[in-house]
């Protein structure tokens, strides 16, 4: 069974363009620069956080992708990058992301600034939507799936898409090992 049909089975799906109500504003602007099928899914705000809703509907990590927000700075110039990882993976942000911003030093984006300068809540960001100055990185293992759980921009809902899809974001950039498998 496909996860969109296992989703289906606790969910309803429709397709995203047609229920803004359940995208974060600045994802709802974005989402018809994606070329393929986006559906959504309302859930619990409770199950928002990936471990919870991957226990809530008993399906594997591998079937959700994480957008973790990374920056750097190199002469005096800030760096940002979305890099969309399988859950079942870790972003590689002290060697492979770092090189890829060619910066000294990589973090995490404080949970104020993502929140703040996303639009969109924690627990919900995802790369449709994110401004303009952040490089969407994406692994290849997520670019190479057939559906997709991510962030929809708020606690309350989840989108489902293909990797393809993804990679299909205006100025997205699918990298080889940009994760790790989580041992």
């Amino acid at each position: 069974m496909s996860t969109k049909e296992r989703i289906s089975t606790q969910f309803t799906l429709q397709p995203a363009a047609e229920a803004p109500e359940l995208l974060a504003e600045a994802t709802a602007t974005a989402l018809p620069t994606i070329s393929g099928d986006v559906d959504v899914f309302a859930i619990d705000s409770q199950i928002a956080d990936t471990a919870a809703l991957l226990g809530a509907t008993d399906l594997p990590p591998a079937t959700s992708a994480n957008c973790v927000l990374v920056a750097g700075s190199r002469g005096g110039e800030e760096r940002i990058a979305a890099c969309m990882v399988l859950a079942s993976t870790r972003a590689d942000v002290n060697k492979r992301v770092k090189k890829l911003l060619d910066v000294r030093k990589a973090s995490f984006l404080p949970l104020e600034r993502a929140v703040s300068e996303s639009g969109m809540e924690y627990g919900g960001i995802g790369p449709i939507g994110l401004p303009e100055n952040y490089r969407v990185l994406i692994d290849s293992r997520v670019a190479e799936a057939d559906e997709l759980i991510i962030g929809s921009g708020i606690r309350g809902s989840k989108l489902i898409l293909s990797g393809s899809a993804l990679a299909s974001l205006p100025g997205a950039e699918v990298i080889e090992d940009l994760a790790n498998d989580i041992d």
